[in-house]
């Protein structure tokens, strides 16, 4: 009894104390500041929605033809010839599920992406990879010594309802082009102009310069179209991935050589 009159007191404080933690809380009458940075994002074009690709121009329309460097056609040149001889290209970083990164990103496998505004950044998510772009648009330059990532370092600035977007800083698996093999330089650089030419559609014009690779500006133009009716799904790439890579190249593993293979020979009794 005496045991339990001891603790009786010390549970009653307890409770006291914990009963009035919300109401010290409630007392400071702390209020968040408002977001009161987002009216200039009314100013901006409305670019809200699933923007689809354009599947009439799918994966995008060349403005000009790739001209690589005389030391870049003959590496090109020679790996090309490697696949042809052995199979190719092998496919790794996909089996791996790394994405392509800019500017592959942008129109791989025709999937969807959203722009989003924030005071001070543009938003883009894509589809393919579950990819997230930032690019910032409150006034900091480029960096002077950028880490290279799959989807680069942007900034970015307003030309009337016009996006101006500069990117560097390119990880050395992406490839500046689709089917260009050679690896690019750290001089590699990606400048894009997004607008709207008409009602629910959008165009993305990226221009690929890289002194050590293309002889001349590469550019392209990607064709979306907004369809609010398909929304960007979730995208894990390692989720059921098929896409194997060894020796003999790379394949597509369906597990059909199990033994309940379903298209295998009927079992026997």
């Amino acid at each position: 009894m005496i045991m339990l009159a001891r603790r009786i007191p010390t549970c009653l404080a307890l409770a006291c104390a914990v009963a009035a933690t919300p109401a010290l809380a409630q007392d400071e009458g702390y209020v968040a500041p408002r977001a009161t940075a987002y009216e200039e994002v009314l100013a901006l074009p409305d670019w809200t929605g699933t923007w689809h690709q354009d599947w009439s121009r799918l994966f995008g329309v060349a403005m000009r033809p790739i001209v690589l460097t005389p030391a870049a056609q003959a590496e090109q040149d020679r790996i090309a010839a490697d696949y042809a001889a052995h199979g190719g290209p092998p496919l790794d970083h996909e089996a791996h599920c790394l994405p392509p990164g800019m500017p592959s990103i942008m129109s791989v496998g025709g999937m969807p992406m959203e722009v989003l505004y924030s005071p001070g950044r543009v938003t883009i998510l894509v589809e393919a990879y579950g990819q997230t772009r930032r690019i910032f648009t409150d006034g900091r330059p480029l960096p002077d010594d950028p880490e290279p990532f799959f989807n680069g370092n942007s900034v970015g600035h307003w030309e009337g309802d016009v996006l101006v977007v500069e990117t560097v800083g390119l990880h050395q698996f992406n490839s500046i082009a689709r089917g260009i093999y050679v690896q690019h330089s750290d001089q590699a650089r990606i400048d894009e102009r997004i607008w709207q030419p008409a009602a629910d559609e959008l165009i993305v014009e990226m221009t690929v310069t890289d002194p050590e690779v293309l002889a001349e500006p590469y550019t392209s133009r990607i064709y979306f179209r907004r369809q609010n009716e398909f929304p960007i799904r979730e995208y894990v790439c390692a989720e059921n991935n098929r896409l194997t890579t060894g020796e003999d190249g790379a394949n597509v593993d369906l597990g059909l050589d199990a033994e309940d293979d379903p298209f295998g020979p009927p079992v026997s009794d």
